[in-house]
């Protein structure tokens, strides 16, 4: 997987001056386009359009200073269709325009080719399990909220705050699947998992019961889910599961992501310093190459 991810990385590097398809470079990776966006994210932390163009505007900024196009060349070279569009791009990334860049020999900053390798450390393994699931829903109530990685999520925290008692208890009552009790659900996140990016996060339960009027409701098709089992300081613990399924199992697994609501599930200790999940990814196998 490492290997071919970084013939991808390769086919990037060979593009930066042309098209560069998301698409293609998941089938060189042998993998699907939304897996192939998630897997990089989490290992390059950040997003494949943000390495995309920190790499255009580096390999820019070495013409730039070496004076041999004009900048308008330079700028629609690496896909920019004006000098202003170019310059402020510039700017965002090196912290100085172009023009005063070369013309003063500006330090400029530099996004390093990214190449992946695998690092073999400690003896952890993640304890997780396959399950195949028949279509259910999921029951409660919904907010857009942005991503955060690291700490609480005020958003989240502030909207589960705003749910009075009887509307959990009338959730926490539809209840009649597992994962049992009240969940945090995410869906609809965004294909890099960018900081601040937005999804819709449900605070409801699994169950085959038909929804109340007054609850939000996501049907959900059937399908293959991988369930992991964690325990620790919370949340630090938890967000941390999240990057190493990313970063560790599904490289090392014959298991993709697929598009569909990750699901958590968050029993928490008497004084929320640590707690026990189980958290549920949707995944399909992979056709070996």
């Amino acid at each position: 997987m490492l290997e071919r991810l970084n013939e991808a990385m390769q086919h990037v590097e060979e593009h930066l001056d042309g098209q560069i398809d998301a698409a293609e470079l998941a089938r060189i990776a042998v993998t699907s386009e939304y897996h192939f966006r998630r897997l990089f994210s989490a290992l390059a932390g950040m997003p494949l359009s943000e390495y995309v163009r920190r790499r255009r505007l580096t390999v820019a900024g070495a013409e730039v200073l070496a004076g041999e196009r004009t900048l308008l060349d330079v700028a629609v070279r690496y896909g920019y269709g004006s000098g202003e569009a170019f310059a402020r791009a510039f700017r965002a990334v090196h912290g100085v325009g172009p023009r005063e860049a070369r013309r003063t020999g500006a330090a400029l900053r530099s996004q390093q080719r990214l190449s992946f390798r695998l690092v073999v450390e400690g003896s952890s393994s993640m304890r997780y399990r396959i399950v195949e699931r028949e279509e259910f829903r999921v029951v409660g109530k919904r907010a857009r909220v942005p991503l955060v990685h690291e700490g609480l999520n005020p958003a989240i925290v502030e909207f589960v705050r705003g749910i009075d008692q009887e509307t959990i208890q009338q959730i926490t009552a539809l209840s009649d699947q597992e994962p049992a009790g009240v969940l945090q659900v995410s869906d609809k996140v965004d294909y890099s998992r960018a900081e601040g990016t937005e999804l819709d996060y449900y605070h409801g339960v699994v169950t085959y019961t038909d929804p109340p009027e007054d609850l939000d409701a996501l049907a959900v098709p059937a399908g293959t889910w991988a369930v992991f089992q964690d325990s620790g300081p919370f949340p630090q613990s938890l967000q941390h599961l999240w990057r190493d399924v990313f970063t560790q199992w599904f490289p090392s697994n014959p298991y993709e992501s697929r598009p569909g609501p990750e699901m958590l599930r968050v029993v928490p200790s008497q004084d929320w310093d640590r707690a026990d999940a189980e958290l549920w990814i949707p995944v399909t196998r992979t056709v070996p190459a």
